[in-house]
């Protein structure tokens, strides 16, 4: 549930996360010398009780109930993946003539783990852009006119399923791939705990990514790094920034992509999808249904072109 993701390390929410972000919200707070108490900068009703942030809570509910009950129970196909890689690398290579440590393992995979998860999630995410049906669904995210931290959350259960597909054959490959040149060093539980990069993350302000909190880094680091704000970029309805800074922690793929702006390249924004779209996904059952009703409209004119 929901609720559990407070005291959850490996949920961005995670309540020592809130704390760091609202830290680091106070030094953006101070450093824009605006003229207005910190608690209602930050939690500004006009955002937190807008229409979006209501569908916004309403979505966390209905997708962990979609987690629970259709990925949850898939999990174990993680370690499936994981023993039959590493009978293949046996089967091919056979046994390795030298092994990692035990704490060799654990750095070189946290590391690799990292890099592949990032690198996969980006490609994702840049499909869900480019390929008109993935799109339908993605849109959906990208609906929200104001952003809390639980934007974070506002994903069409689709979008959901194909994330955590994702993420768990990710998990799998590498995970029997370094259980094979570790020699079995580390038990597979150990490799299900919380990624040490993804705690620095999560508690560098990766909940600002969702606010209207403009925390930005050095210019060479966001070269390297998605600052807070170059994701708000991301959701901003100008024509301009659209398709642009899709990475999740690096932004080494944007570079290489030419999908990278950085901060000082942008003012203002503005998020949401623009005009009479944002009339579209206005409501909960429109954020639910609209993508499946646009995915078969794009069936139908598929089907009239071919025939």
């Amino acid at each position: 549930m929901p609720f559990s993701y407070i005291v959850n390390p490996q949920k961005r929410i995670y309540f020592l996360y809130i704390f760091t972000s609202i830290v680091l919200a106070y030094y953006v707070f101070k450093r824009s010398g605006i003229k207005t108490k910190f608690i209602a900068y930050v939690f500004p009703k006009n955002i937190w009780l807008s229409n979006s942030a209501l569908i916004d809570y309403a979505l966390i509910f209905i997708n962990s109930f979609v987690k629970l009950i259709c990925i949850a129970p898939f999990l174990v196909y993680g370690l499936y993946i994981a023993f039959y890689t590493n009978e293949y690398l046996l089967q091919q290579f056979g046994y390795p003539e030298i092994t990692l440590t035990k704490t060799q393992t654990l750095i070189l995979y946290t590391f690799a783990l990292t890099i592949l998860n990032d690198f996969f999630s980006f490609l994702i995410h840049y499909a869900m852009h480019k390929i008109g049906f993935l799109w339908e669904f993605h849109k959906v995210h990208h609906s929200a006119t104001s952003l809390t931290p639980i934007t974070q959350y506002r994903i069409h259960p689709v979008e959901l399923l194909i994330n955590n597909i994702r993420g768990i054959v990710i998990f799998g490959i590498t995970t029997g791939m370094f259980d094979y040149w570790s020699n079995h060093a580390v038990h597979k539980m150990m490799f299900l705990g919380a990624n040490v990069f993804s705690v620095v993350f999560l508690a560098f302000g990766a909940n600002l990514r969702h606010t209207h909190i403009k925390l930005t880094y050095f210019n060479w680091l966001e070269y390297i790094f998605i600052s807070p704000f170059q994701h708000q970029i991301h959701h901003s309805n100008d024509a301009q920034h659209y398709d642009k800074n899709m990475g999740s922690k690096l932004a080494v793929w944007d570079w290489l992509f030419g999908t990278l702006l950085r901060s000082k390249q942008v003012d203002d924004i503005h998020f949401g999808l623009g005009g009479a779209e944002d009339r579209k996904y206005n409501t909960l059952s429109k954020n639910l249904i609209k993508p499946f009703a646009n995915f078969y409209e794009r069936c139908l004119k598929i089907i009239g072109k071919s025939v």
